[in-house]
């Protein structure tokens, strides 16, 4: 109880000099947003997505050690899993699939590797367009659902990042050293 009321005492006064820096009202839908951009292009804590597969060659991201999933199976299984949240969300009919999440890794293909960078980056900004348009409730209703969204994305993109420097094609200049 103690270490928890010594790390209040430290973290809060820098949460009040963002706060007062922001001079914006922090609310459920900004903390969202702003762990959606972070995964998706605003380097903060950790390496976004865009930054991620960028300057990938599409030979680069279907490379593997065999033990773990190519940059590309690990782009394509976030695509599908944001879509089907994003559906979901929107009230729609989700994405169909087999019902194994293997299956989301395994049926990328390299030869479309550049289309799967760009819906990545798609379903990223569709995402924070439907959280900004959304009003408090349905953002009440879904804010633990985007919450995991965003932690699986930031899960995923560490993989990305370790595959990346695994393969040799990291370069450190871009956030993780």
């Amino acid at each position: 109880m103690k270490a928890l009321f010594i790390a209040l005492l430290l973290v809060l006064p820098s949460l009040a000099q963002d706060q007062k820096e922001n001079k914006e009202p922090v609310t459920l839908k900004s903390i969202l947003l702003e762990q959606l951009r972070s995964t998706h292009n605003e380097a903060e804590w950790f390496v976004p997505a865009n930054t991620a597969v960028d300057g990938l060659t599409a030979e680069q991201a279907a490379w593997t050690d065999g033990k773990n999933h190519s940059v590309g199976q690990l782009t394509y299984h976030l695509v599908f899993w944001d879509k089907e949240q994003l559906a979901k969300f929107k009230g729609e009919p989700p994405v169909k699939y087999s019902g194994k999440n293997d299956d989301t890794f395994s049926n990328y293909d390299p030869k479309t590797w550049t289309e799967t960078v760009k819906q990545l980056d798609q379903v990223l900004t569709d995402w924070e367009k439907a959280i900004e348009s959304a009003d408090d409730a349905k953002i009440n209703q879904w804010a633990s659902g985007i919450a995991h969204l965003g932690t699986h994305n930031a899960y995923h993109i560490g993989e990305m990042v370790m595959v990346r420097k695994e393969q040799g094609s990291w370069n450190p200049e871009k956030g993780v050293k």
